[in-house]
């Protein structure tokens, strides 16, 4: 960890807490800073507080007020990703020019470690956990943080010189760095995505490219080739560009042609060798290559690294077969584009579990992807919209549940064998779920309990 004197007795705010809220505030007390937290959120985790009780750094939970800046004479503020900046203390802050940035910038200003960053709008997670084990099987040290639900600021102090962090970064993050600068910047894909929190998609677009901004002509960007737009998006990066290409635009990187995939015409597996399904794992696979070959690991570690992974919880995850039913957890599935991704994995018949929070999506655009489903059970509040896609994309069998368990239920009452039972909503959680990881939780475990019942 670096050494630095830059919060040395100012007064920050850690607006949000959280996971990472909580370890950038420990880190800015180490830091010098006089350090206040404020949440919206009353309900908070009652050893953290005691914790920050025990270390007395003030914080204030429930109402957030922009007179709390002029209160503790505020100099900068560390947000939490999901916070807007149209919140109006945030807005009152950068009005008075306070510095305000994501808590993977405050990690980037203390880390000795090298960065590798990752983000699109779909398959990061699966794309960083592939680097991670990668690196580490190909004898380096890496650490896995950000977006993955570990605390940049917390891996930031761990990470040694000559080490490595494989971070994960959403466009929220992205949105609040300064100086952050990944040596090996990854970016997967881009949709449309968060336009409820960007505003337009040119602000979503430019957010996901800061990735690059701070990068120079000895770094290196790995991005994905098989979009006019991305390809366009990679000419102004002043790095290194490394493409990556399932459709065999670049041979200038990794690459699929004929089932196999090269980098730069060299073979390195045969892609049916990947251990989970779908192109989607393809393009995953092609862009976690691509930094393994840029960091000289070998291609027997990528095969047995790649072959013997089966996937990063709630994405297209395998739970369990049951009566040659086979369950498939894609809980993170919180948008079309990432349904879409999990419905075109298979070839089997599917029964469809989907739903949740209505953000305003056009449903129609999933219709072209159900092919395979036999049968869709919708819940939460976009129900009424799914279930008219489905009509009207001519899936016979349309039901509705009151939450993913019934749903479980029903699928599997309604299945035959061979049959894949999917979850995946296509749609945020927040309107019945805390987040997509406790429903995904929910269907794990009425899964493993029809296994305990079901005898094979």
């Amino acid at each position: 960890m670096k050494t630095i004197s830059t919060y040395d007795d100012k007064n920050i705010l850690v607006f949000g807490l959280a996971k990472s809220g909580f370890s950038a505030a420990l880190l800015l007390q180490k830091l010098g800073a006089n350090v206040f937290v404020t949440d919206g959120n009353k309900e908070q985790d009652p050893e953290m507080l005691k914790e920050l009780d025990d270390l007395n750094i003030k914080y204030l939970l429930g109402n957030q007020d922009k007179s709390m800046l002029q209160t503790y004479k505020i100099d900068a503020i560390v947000k939490n990703p999901g916070v807007p900046y149209s919140n109006p203390v945030l807005v009152a802050a950068l009005e008075d020019n306070i510095l305000v940035i994501s808590e993977p910038e405050l990690a980037y200003q203390i880390m000795d470690a090298e960065l590798i960053g990752i983000t699109g709008s779909n398959g990061k997670t699966t794309v960083t956990t592939m680097i991670n084990l990668l690196l580490n099987d190909g004898e380096f040290t890496s650490h896995l943080a950000g977006n993955i639900g570990i605390p940049a600021t917390r891996v930031a102090q761990q990470a040694a010189k000559g080490e490595i962090v494989t971070m994960e970064l959403s466009s929220f993050m992205l949105a609040g760095i300064d100086k952050l600068h990944p040596h090996i910047a990854v970016v997967n894909n881009i949709f449309s995505n968060h336009l409820d929190w960007h505003g337009t998609r040119d602000n979503y677009v430019r957010d996901k490219m800061r990735i690059t901004e701070n990068q120079t002509s000895n770094d290196f960007l790995v991005m994905n080739w098989d979009n006019p737009e991305w390809q366009e998006l990679s000419t102004k990066s002043k790095a290194k560009v490394i493409p990556f290409s399932r459709k065999g635009l670049s041979h200038d990187g990794s690459y699929l042609e004929n089932g196999k995939i090269f980098f730069k015409n060299e073979f390195v597996m045969d892609a049916d060798k990947i251990g989970v399904p779908g192109d989607q794992n393809v393009e995953n696979a092609l862009a976690a290559i691509a930094v393994a070959k840029i960091k000289n690991v070998n291609n027997e570690v990528i095969k047995k690294v790649l072959s013997s992974f089966t996937g990063v919880k709630h994405r297209i995850q395998f739970v369990s077969k049951v009566n040659n039913r086979i369950f498939y957890n894609d809980s993170k599935a919180t948008d079309i584009e990432a349904t879409e991704v999990a419905l075109q994995a298979f070839d089997s018949p599917i029964i469809l579990i989907a739903g949740g929070l209505d953000r305003g999506d056009d449903y129609s655009r999933l219709a072209s992807s159900m092919r395979n489903v036999k049968e869709i059970i919708v819940n939460g509040q976009t129900s009424d919209k799914m279930a008219k896609m489905a009509t009207d994309a001519g899936i016979k069998e349309v039901k509705f549940s009151d939450k993913v368990a019934d749903s479980v239920l029903t699928a599997f009452k309604d299945s035959t064998d061979g049959d894949i039972i999917l979850l995946s909503p296509a749609a945020a959680s927040w309107d019945q779920y805390k987040n997509f990881e406790v429903r995904g939780d929910e269907f794990i475990e009425v899964v493993n309990n029809l296994k305990d019942k079901v005898v094979d």
